[in-house]
């Protein structure tokens, strides 16, 4: 609450499930919709205006490269009709990136920046959902230490949002290894993005 906490300077929206089996949250979305994308466009809306109290301030929306597998079904958004836990991960993805392209234009000017970023893989037990054959998981274990990055450095662009000067001012970008990214074009649609944006609000009960 507000008398527990008078001020917010940075939100990191990175509460993430990836690839589950198909299950509900308790309001019934689609899980990795739920989580992934309407927990934090509904946290995010609730927290707006304690942010904008406390500029220069900053929102954080924690995407993945995998956007780029996915697709706003805007029929099939709960995932109702037919469910591939890999596109509906990446489907939630692009969803972040949509929702910090749109929160990006009312806030322009108002001293609250939002940006996104990509971590990359990193060694994280955000994969305990995913089979590997008991025979290859030592092999798997090696590959991870050398391939995949550590928590540190795959939380280094969510730091260099949230604190650097170099990011003063910038909106409703999208950041990897703390460098600007060039997204493709359904992660930019404005049209997709703001229906998106209208839809969400239906789904988690937001009246404006």
């Amino acid at each position: 609450t507000e008398q527990e906490e008078p001020r917010l300077d940075v939100l990191i929206n990175n509460a993430g499930i990836y690839q589950c089996p198909y299950t509900k949250t308790e309001d019934s979305f689609e899980m990795q919709f739920g989580v992934n994308h309407l927990g934090h466009f509904l946290l995010t809306h609730l927290l707006l205006d304690l942010l904008k109290r406390s500029t220069p301030s900053r929102i954080v929306v924690v995407s993945s490269k995998l956007y780029k597998h996915g697709h706003i079904d805007f029929e099939d958004l709960n995932s109702e009709q037919s469910y591939n836990k890999a596109f509906a991960y990446s489907r939630s993805k692009l969803a972040n990136l949509l929702f910090t392209l749109e929160l990006g234009h009312p806030l322009e000017g108002s001293g609250v920046t939002v940006n996104a970023l990509t971590p990359g893989i990193v060694r994280t037990n955000l994969g305990r959902h995913v089979h590997i054959p008991l025979l290859a998981k030592p092999l798997f274990n090696l590959l991870s230490r050398s391939l995949f990055k550590s928590p540190e450095e795959g939380a280094a662009t969510s730091v260099f949002l949230a604190c650097s000067p170099d990011v003063d001012g910038v909106q409703g970008k999208c950041f990897a290894d703390c460098q600007p990214q060039v997204l493709l074009d359904k992660a930019t649609d404005r049209e997709v993005a703001s229906k998106l944006w209208d839809i969400s609000e239906v789904m988690v009960g937001i009246t404006t």
